[in-house]
Formats: C-alpha cells, sequence, structure tokens
C-alpha cells in the first residue's frame, strides 16, 4: 500500500499492510534529533501520514515582534523565552465591555489559502490535514484570560455565549474556504482537560462548547472531509458527545490519563485514534528497548483492524531522549 491507501484503509476502519504513522517535533527536539542523525533534514524521511498546513498567510501563524515575543492574528503577543513553541500571553485584550468593538482578523483574506493550494500539488502519496490551532475554548481564553473565562462561565454567562459566538462565527468562514479545497482532514486544536478530567466540568462544557464545535465539524463534514479533534487531557468521558458531534479522529490519545486499549475496545467501531506513544513516562524515561515494546503493543493492539495512526501522545518534547525517540522511528519504519 502507499502511505496514502494505509491512511484511508485506517480511517475506514479495515486493516492497512501497516499502521500509517505521524511523529512530529518540538523544536528543541528536532534540533536533538538532527544532532543525533547528522541530518538537519532527517524529518523530511520518515514517511509520515500527513502534510501539515495552517489557514494562515504563509503559513505563519505567529510574528516575531520583538525578541522572544510572537504575536498572533489576534494581536494576542506571546512572550517565548522559555516555551519557544507556543508560550504565553503577555496580556488578555478582550473584556465584557470591549467585546462589541473588537477588532477580528479577516477570514475571506485570500492569502490565508494560497500556500494551502500549493501544498496539495506538492503533497505527494501523504494526506493533506489543515489545522485551525486554538479553535474555541483556547482562542477564548487567549483573549480574555482563562480564569477570567472559567468565572465568566457562571457569573457572566451572556458574555461567554457572545464571546463563543463570534469565535464561531469566524472559524465557519475559516472552515469554508478550507473545506472547499481538495483536503482530506481538517483538525481543530482546543485543550479541554488535565490529568484527572475536564478543566470546566461537563455541563459546562455541554453548555458552552458542544454546540459550536458540533456545527464546526458539521460543516467540515458537510464537505466530506475527516474531522480530527486534538484535545490534550483526560477527556474520554466526552467520546460518545464527539462521536456524535461528527469526529472521527481524535488526538493525542494519552497513555497516562486514559487506558488505551481500553478506549480502542469501546470506541475502535467509531473512532480512530492518533496518538498513544507516552512522552510524559516512555519516551523521556524509558529504555530504548521499553520504547520498542510498547511501540509494538500499541501497533498490535490499537492498530489490530485499522482505526489507529501510530504517533507519539503529542510533538515530542526536548527532554525525550534521543536514542528513545530513534528506537520509535525505527519500530514504526519497519513494520
Amino acid at each position: 500500500m502507499t502511505i496514502r491507501e494505509r491512511v484511508l484503509t485506517a480511517l475506514a476502519h479495515r486493516q492497512p499492510d501497516r499502521a500509517p504513522y505521524d511523529i512530529r517535533f518540538t523544536q528543541a527536539a528536532r534540533a536533538k534529533m538532527a544532532d543525533y542523525y547528522g541530518d538537519p533534514d532527517f524529518a523530511d524521511k520518515l514517511g509520515n501520514a500527513f502534510s501539515w498546513f495552517g489557514p494562515y498567510p504563509d503559513q505563519e501563524e505567529f510574528v516575531e515582534v520583538a525578541p522572544d515575543i510572537f504575536q498572533d492574528e489576534f494581536a494576542v503577543r506571546w512572550n517565548r523565552r522559555v516555551d519557544k513553541d507556543i508560550g504565553v500571553p503577555c496580556e488578555y485584550l478582550v473584556t465584557p465591555e470591549n467585546l462589541a468593538e473588537f477588532a477580528w482578523p479577516d477570514p475571506h483574506d485570500p492569502r490565508r489559502y494560497e500556500h494551502i493550494a500549493k501544498g496539495i500539488a506538492a503533497a505527494g502519496d501523504s494526506v493533506v490535514l489543515v489545522s485551525l490551532g486554538f479553535s474555541l475554548f483556547e482562542r477564548a481564553w487567549t483573549l480574555t484570560g482563562m480564569e477570567n473565562l472559567l468565572a465568566d462561565m457562571l457569573v457572566r454567562p451572556r458574555f461567554v455565549h457572545a464571546l463563543l459566538d463570534r469565535i464561531l462565527e469566524y472559524n465557519l468562514a475559516i472552515i469554508e474556504h478550507v473545506c472547499g479545497l481538495d483536503i482530506d482532514v481538517m483538525r481543530f486544536g482546543d485543550d479541554w482537560g488535565q490529568q484527572r478530567g475536564l478543566i470546566m466540568g461537563l455541563p459546562l462544557w455541554r453548555e458552552f462548547i458542544r454546540p459550536r464545535v458540533r456545527a464546526m465539524y458539521r460543516k467540515a463534514k458537510e464537505h466530506g472531509k475527516f474531522v480530527m479533534i486534538h484535545c490534550c487531557g483526560k477527556v474520554d468521558e466526552l467520546f460518545d458527545d464527539l462521536v456524535d458531534c461528527g469526529v472521527d479522529i481524535f488526538n493525542p490519545f494519552q497513555p497516562e490519563v486514559m487506558d488505551v486499549y481500553e478506549v480502542k475496545r469501546r470506541y475502535g467501531d467509531r473512532l480512530s485514534f492518533y496518538g498513544g506513544i507516552s512522552i510524559q513516562r516512555t519516551l523521556p524515561f524509558g529504555t530504548p528497548a521499553q520504547v520498542r515494546d510498547e511501540v509494538r503493543r500499541l501497533l498490535d493492539r490499537v492498530g489490530a483492524g485499522g482505526g489507529y495512526i501510530a504517533s507519539p501522545s503529542h510533538d515530542i518534547p526536548a527532554d525525550a531522549k534521543a536514542e528513545n525517540v530513534a528506537a520509535m522511528i525505527e519500530v514504526l519504519r519497519s513494520q
């Protein structure tokens, strides 16, 4: 099978000849592995399942405006002195008093989509994925502050509904443009979880988040695209809701917070899973032999019958041992 055939077979919940895989790195981990292999272009040769694109002009979601300070298209500035990949917001720009006047980016700017159209032609055998990060809850808290947003769900719910509706309107326009292109997967990033459960709890998630993500996912499904949600944390209590909302692929599938084998048993006919290889335990603290055992076990058990994209449970972090990452790559490539 080709890479594309493997992915589409797996997403149809049928057994491919071998499991497709997709490996992504933080900047520090990529540099570490480039040194390990003696090849700065090693990541381009891995045989990854997806070609990734973002709906941003020139695919640049953040622009450096001062040393280690990056600004997103909503004018939020992020301090990356420690976290070089995302960072933390320097300030919050939206309040109940200024929401009506806040200036939003233009989702109809054609520059957002030119590079995607060009990239599709160059994607070769891989599956084309467009990722809309910070897609709802995350976008809201980056604009108004996490503590403020969670408190306002209780004390100013009308403001939260208005803010989320404005984000939804913007997102639906993005989705319409992106899904008019010949892409395969529309990915949404929105972290609702922590290590022990939902950040806001199930009732508030169903009130504020569910109706809006359902609208976004259904818009992508109307265009015949696969829907992927990236949501960190212990959120398996949402899986029935997510299936109903139209999700096809769940990521990052963290083994530290959920029993990945039990989840596969319960939901493997309705959801595909992307992730599963531990970045909190095995890659940083295990041995190469332990990594090989874990990866083979996931391929055998979660990969059985399709429905699995093998991957670390997030972008590989800086503390992952190079020899462990190499052991993982070795198993995935030698299936």
